[in-house]
């Protein structure tokens, strides 16, 4: 399983949050059998959506991350609960594009740059809080830290990295997010300037055996530190087949007659975990007389 740490300055300037998602991610490319642009630009936002999540303060409480920035990946999307147990999906699974100039993966080739990053956070209250903003540069890592700092006015540095084998398995996956809090001097924020400048890759950093703690420390080198919590997060899909009922009812009474009239059975498959529920024909009809 993965790891995620807090930290916080002891004189309360400046807060980390960061982590080891390559348990999740992993778990993430077995699922959906991504091709490896595909699973650098959907793990980037796993992990994201999974340092976010462990954010929230409701037990129940949950956040999704959309992207669609017009790329050929089309919309990816990324839920965590408030334990930064995470899952994913992308609407095109497979997506082969030239690799930069730089030799690295082009994750924002296939996100692209035209389009809206949402952040949807459920406090299970009527209506859930929605914030947008642009696509920066389809990166994640930047898109990120502009919501962050136009939509919730909080300035942050959000850093993530996938690293992918050859045979398309994930060997490193992480990030972390700085956030500086109300009353932060202008020194603290030249060290963490500093320290970001000149701070290696986050998957370079766990290739070289880093811990995420290690990793938030080295983030916030020369600021007094103060380790809040840490947990484990994992690839964790929460469907079931009474949820899926319920979807099911919610498509409205005649198509479920439909689907009774049918004499083959209805077969519902998972989008985050491709987990398949099947209801016969005499299921069906139950969930019609549930209905009225």
């Amino acid at each position: 399983m993965g790891k995620i740490v807090r930290y916080i300055a002891v004189d309360g300037s400046a807060f980390i949050i960061a982590c080891d998602s390559t348990d999740m991610v992993a778990e993430m490319e077995r699922i959906h059998k991504t091709s490896a642009t595909v699973t650098a630009a959907l793990g980037r936002l796993i992990t994201a959506a999974s340092m976010m999540g462990d954010l929230l303060k409701g037990k129940d409480d949950s956040i999704t991350l959309r992207l669609n920035g017009g790329g050929p990946a089309g919309d990816l999307i990324a839920v965590s609960d408030s334990d930064g147990n995470a899952r994913a999906y992308v609407e095109n699974k497979i997506v082969e594009i030239p690799l930069k100039s730089n030799g690295k993966l082009d994750v924002s080739g296939a996100v692209g740059t035209e389009g809206q990053l949402y952040v949807i956070k459920d406090f299970g209250m009527k209506e859930p809080y929605v914030g947008q903003t642009p696509i920066i540069t389809g990166e994640i890592a930047e898109d990120i830290t502009n919501y962050f700092a136009t939509s919730e006015q909080t300035p942050s540095v959000c850093a993530l990295g996938v690293l992918v084998n050859p045979d398309l398995t994930v060997k490193h996956a992480g990030g972390f997010i700085i956030q500086l809090l109300p009353g932060c001097e202008d020194s603290i924020i030249d060290i963490i300037e500093k320290n970001i400048s000149t701070l290696p890759a986050v998957t370079t950093m766990l290739s070289d055996g880093m811990t995420a703690d290690e990793i938030a420390v080295k983030a916030m080198q020369g600021i007094e530190l103060d380790k809040l919590d840490e947990s484990v997060m994992q690839y964790k899909c929460n469907c079931s087949k009474d949820r899926v009922e319920r979807a099911l009812l919610s498509t409205g009474i005649e198509n479920l007659k439909e689907m009774a009239n049918d004499t083959e059975n209805t077969q519902v498959e998972c989008h985050f975990c491709d987990k398949k529920y099947v209801f016969t024909p005499s299921e069906i009809e139950k969930l019609i007389k549930k209905s009225l």
